[in-house]
């Protein structure tokens, strides 16, 4: 029965230390989640989500959808090029695009819907 207390004390006394460790995994994991939204590219004055991946089984034939373009249609149209050029650094190791569906087609002609924009194009490998 001595013995129970004794494990019963040791584990009280080690509340503040795990406490302790808590807090200071929250903070560390809080400063980390903030860092990164900082490190983020903002495009004229606005901040955008942009993914590009192969069309079909080619890679070289990418596509690139931006959103939201109701935040503004020019940063838009500047964040699509930039993943553009992620992309093909990233998969050819050139920065060299040629537009299919490109940021710089009048505003008529871009392809919007729900809020997104579509670019395509071909990365021109070296």
């Amino acid at each position: 029965m001595t013995q129970t207390k004794t494990q019963a004390r040791t584990l009280r006394d080690m509340r503040p230390a795990v406490l302790m460790t808590l807090l200071l995994i929250a903070a560390f994991v809080l400063t980390a989640c903030s860092e990164r939204r900082a490190d983020r590219i903002t495009f004229d004055g606005q901040l955008f989500r942009a993914s590009a991946k192969k069309i079909d089984k080619r890679r070289l034939d990418f596509e690139v959808v931006v959103r939201p373009v109701s935040a503004s249609l020019e940063g838009a149209r500047e964040a699509g090029r930039y993943e553009a050029t992620r992309y093909c650094i990233g998969n050819f190791g050139t920065s060299d695009v040629e537009w299919v569906d490109g940021p710089d087609a009048e505003d008529g002609t871009l392809l919007v819907s729900n809020d997104r924009l579509t670019l395509r194009g071909t990365c021109a490998p070296r």
